[in-house]
């Protein structure tokens, strides 16, 4: 018999068929359904639902009251924070159930994201890398790695350091620029609305 090497609280509950790395920490009222894979080291807070056949990577931290549908997937490293939502069916109904792929959108929330609070994420958007989802932000289009967005709908209003400083970087696409990370000195250029780390002086 192998031995389990995560911890899930008695009170929560994992099916069959799930996956769930070694480290990882499964708290109280949660319920990992069929299917769901989740990394190693990932920490699961109070009231947390991973959905059948959701992909979650490793040292992810998923707060307190978020549920992950079926069709969204989280890289490495993303934080969720407490009671932030995700959809998975573009215009749902009660009395007239979407079926089918024309229905569903898949969601990716790339390396290092992190959604703030109450933070709603509608399906079949991209968050990239390292962007920063402030609480209570409607996201509703894609977003590009390093951005910082706030608001309803959510915005660009900045960008931020992979080590979750604010980089002192202009809004504007048509705007180019580079800088360093004033607390762990990490280089950025950008170029519109795309911002890249970059290496050397």
């Amino acid at each position: 018999m192998t031995k389990q090497t995560y911890f899930v609280h008695e009170s929560s509950y994992v099916d069959e068929g799930a996956e769930i790395g070694s480290g990882t920490r499964i708290w109280h009222f949660s319920h990992i359904q069929k299917g769901a894979k989740i990394g190693e080291n990932c920490s699961l807070g109070q009231n947390v639902n991973i959905g059948n056949n959701v992909f979650v990577g490793n040292q992810v931290k998923i707060q307190n009251n978020v549920s992950i549908y079926e069709g969204v997937t989280l890289e490495d490293y993303v934080f969720c924070g407490p009671s932030c939502v995700f959809t998975n069916i573009i215009n749902p109904r009660s009395e007239f159930p979407q079926k089918g792929a024309e229905f569903y959108r898949k969601t990716l929330i790339k390396k290092g994201a992190t959604i703030g609070a109450n933070a709603t994420i509608v399906c079949g958007v991209t968050i990239g890398q390292y962007a920063f989802i402030a609480a209570g932000a409607l996201v509703s289009m894609d977003i590009p790695a390093f951005a910082l967005v706030m608001g309803v709908p959510a915005k660009i209003r900045g960008w931020m350091c992979a080590c979750g400083r604010k980089l002192k970087l202009p809004v504007g696409q048509l705007s180019n620029e580079n800088t360093k990370c004033q607390h762990c000195s990490c280089r950025y250029q950008k170029t519109g609305l795309i911002v890249e780390e970059t290496t050397g002086g």
